[in-house]
C-alpha cells in the first residue's frame, strides 16, 4: 500500500480468492485487502460468487482490512455455468468496457462451440467483444486456411477479428492502444495464450504466470488460478481470468436465443411467425439466409445445440 485507505468509500473489487478480496479505489492503483461483511446475495442472481471482478462496492476500513458492505449495479457482466449440467453459475466479470476473446487454430485449437457460447453471452449481458486470434507466428499453409475460414464465419457475422502474436509482437501495440484508459477482459480456453499475451502488452507484470502447453493432451495448463486486475503502465486495466473449459449458457430463453446471433437478427423480421425459433416454421428467413449462404451452417448449428442444452437445463 502507497497510501492512506480512506476508512469508508467506494472501491472496485481487483481480485477474487474465494471468501477473500482485493480492492482499489480506481483510477488509483493502491490495493488493500477486504471481506464481505454479512450476507450479500445479488437480487435474483442465480450466481455462486455474489461478489465479482470489476464489481463497483461499498467499503469501510479499519485495522488494515476491507469490509465490502454493499455492490453497486452493474452497467454489464459475463456470466458461465460449468459444463456438466450444474445449475451452479459464476460471474466471470462484470462492468467490463471491452472483452477480447482470445482463441487459436491449433496447439490448442478453440472449439467453434465455446466461441459461439462466449460471444452469445456477451450480447445477452451488453458485452463489447472482440475476437482475437493468437499465436499468428505458428500459421502454416493449413492454419493461416482455417485462419481465413473462421474470419469468414465470423467476420461475415458481424465481429470484429484482431490477429496477434505475444511472440513476434504483431498487433500487440494495436490492443495495447485499444486498452488504454479501459477495464478490459482477457478470455479463452486454457493454453491460448492470454497471459504471456498480457505481458507482451505490458513487460513490467511479473506477477502473471505462464506455463507451457501440455503435449500430451494439446491443451493448456491452468497458469491463472484466480481472476485478477491488473495495471497497465500505458493506462488502462486488464482483467485476466482462468482458462475456461466449459462455457454453458445461464438464463437464456429460448425464444430470445438467436437474437443474440447478429446474423440472425439481422434477418428475423422477415419470419412468417414471431417469435420463430428457426427449426421448423415454414417461411424462415434465417433458414433461407441458411441455404443462401449468408449464414453459416456452423454458426446454425451451434445456434441448435444451444437450444437443446437449454432444454437439458430445464
Amino acid at each position: 500500500m502507497n497510501q492512506a485507505i480512506p476508512s469508508k468509500g467506494e472501491a472496485v473489487v481487483v481480485k477474487h480468492t474465494g471468501s477473500h478480496y482485493l480492492l482499489s479505489r480506481l483510477p488509483e492503483w493502491n490495493v488493500f485487502p477486504a471481506v464481505i461483511r454479512g450476507k450479500i446475495r445479488l437480487k435474483g442472481s442465480t450466481a455462486t460468487n455474489p461478489v465479482a471482478v470489476g464489481d463497483r462496492v461499498d467499503y469501510i476500513f479499519e485495522d488494515g482490512m476491507g469490509a465490502i458492505t454493499a455492490i453497486h449495479p452493474r452497467k454489464n457482466y459475463i456470466i458461465r455455468r460449468s459444463a456438466n449440467l450444474s445449475r451452479e453459475a459464476h460471474i466471470i466479470a462484470s462492468n467490463i468496457d471491452h472483452a477480447y476473446l482470445i482463441v487459436t487454430m491449433a496447439f490448442p485449437e478453440t472449439k467453434m462451440a465455446f466461441v459461439d457460447r462466449f460471444l452469445t453471452t456477451c450480447e445477452a449481458y451488453g458485452v463489447p467483444v472482440t475476437i482475437v486470434i493468437n499465436k499468428t507466428d505458428l500459421h502454416d499453409e493449413v492454419l493461416e486456411q482455417m485462419a481465413g475460414a473462421f474470419r469468414g464465419i465470423y467476420g461475415g457475422a458481424g465481429y470484429e477479428l484482431l490477429e496477434v502474436s505475444a511472440i513476434t509482437g504483431t498487433n500487440v501495440d494495436v490492443l495495447r492502444e485499444r486498452c488504454r484508459g479501459k477495464i478490459s477482459l482477457m478470455s479463452g480456453t486454457s493454453g491460448v495464450g492470454k497471459s504471456s499475451l498480457i505481458k507482451a502488452m505490458d513487460p513490467s507484470l511479473e506477477l502473471i504466470r505462464t506455463a507451457e502447453i501440455s503435449q500430451a493432451h494439446l491443451q493448456g495448463r491452468h497458469t491463472t488460478t484466480f481472476y485478477e486486475m491488473y495495471p497497465l503502465a500505458t493506462g488502462g486495466f486488464i482483467i485476466d481470468s482462468p482458462g475456461i473449459r466449459g462455457f454453458g449458457l445461464v438464463d437464456f430463453k429460448k425464444e430470445e436465443l438467436s437474437t443474440y446471433f447478429p446474423e440472425m437478427l439481422r434477418v428475423m423480421d422477415d419470419c412468417r411467425f414471431k417469435p420463430c425459433t428457426h427449426t421448423h416454421e415454414p417461411g424462415c428467413a434465417v433458414k433461407a439466409a441458411l441455404e443462401a449462404g449468408t449464414i453459416s451452417p456452423d454458426r446454425y448449428y451451434s445456434y441448435l445445440g444451444m437450444l437443446e442444452e437449454e432444454n437439458k437445463y430445464r
